[in-house]
């Protein structure tokens, strides 16, 4: 949305253009969940371990750090200790979720945002920003399933905000797919795939060639590094099974 400035000269209105733009923009973040109140050497050497599974994927990611599970977690020097070993690994700390009113007021101090609970996901369960279309309250919200009928190209995002996401050819490396429903590739799937992103662990992936770098159903993703061989360059459903994510080569 450009914002513009509407003056009077001589009876006339003269519309000049501002500098800036306003724009919505999705990001992908990776949420850690903590489970442990006093996070400690072992703590640390085990997320170091699962890092360097996947080093690319970690390396100066935006990284969102989850407090439901440790309410308890409130001392100041503690929380800025974790921070600060977070960000040392190059993970790029800039929230805090399901924060108390201590932990939102260390997280502040700290330069952090303080967000609201929520599944681990890129987009938002509804729109709300003025202007916009929002659902009447206990209205189920309207599918709207998106079908691209040519290859997407590497850089491109593709959302599919209410439904289900259709590409009909392939997906180029460095390419970003995400929908609320199951996603569709009738080609190479390769780049990022994320479906069920408002928390629907009923969707899908489908695709005619897994190279994908990453997949993800509902926030829960595998990278490339960890996709099986037999699943590699195969026809491939990728679902979720009681809170884990399997492939399954098809026909």
């Amino acid at each position: 949305m450009q914002q513009r400035a509407t003056e009077r000269r001589g009876g006339r209105s003269l519309v000049a253009p501002r500098s800036f733009q306003v724009r919505g923009r999705f990001l992908t973040a990776i949420a850690l969940r903590l489970e442990n109140e006093t996070p400690d050497e072992a703590f640390f050497d085990a997320l170091d371990s699962h890092v360097q599974l996947t080093p690319k994927f970690f390396y100066e990611a935006p990284l969102v750090v989850d407090f439901e599970k440790v309410p308890g977690l409130v001392d100041e020097a503690a929380l800025r200790d974790l921070i600060g070993e977070l960000r040392k690994r190059k993970l790029m700390v800039f929230a805090a979720q399901n924060a108390n009113a201590a932990q939102r007021e260390v997280a502040l101090a700290m330069g952090l945002v303080a967000i609201g609970g929520g599944r681990e996901a890129p987009l938002p369960s509804e729109k709300s920003d003025r202007g916009r279309r929002v659902d009447a309250p206990g209205k189920a919200p309207k599918t709207e399933n998106l079908v691209i009928t040519e290859p997407v190209r590497s850089g491109q995002m593709i959302v599919a905000e209410r439904g289900d996401l259709t590409v009909i050819g392939s997906v180029a490396s460095g390419a970003e797919l995400v929908a609320a429903g199951s996603i569709h590739v009738y080609g190479t799937l390769r780049g990022r795939a994320m479906a069920g992103v408002h928390g629907d662990e009923t969707a899908r992936i489908f695709c005619q060639k897994l190279d994908a770098e990453l997949v993800a159903i509902a926030g829960l993703y595998r990278t490339n590094e960890n996709i099986e061989d037999a699943h590699r360059n195969a026809r491939v459903q990728v679902f979720l099974d009681k809170e884990r994510l399997r492939m399954e080569t098809l026909g």
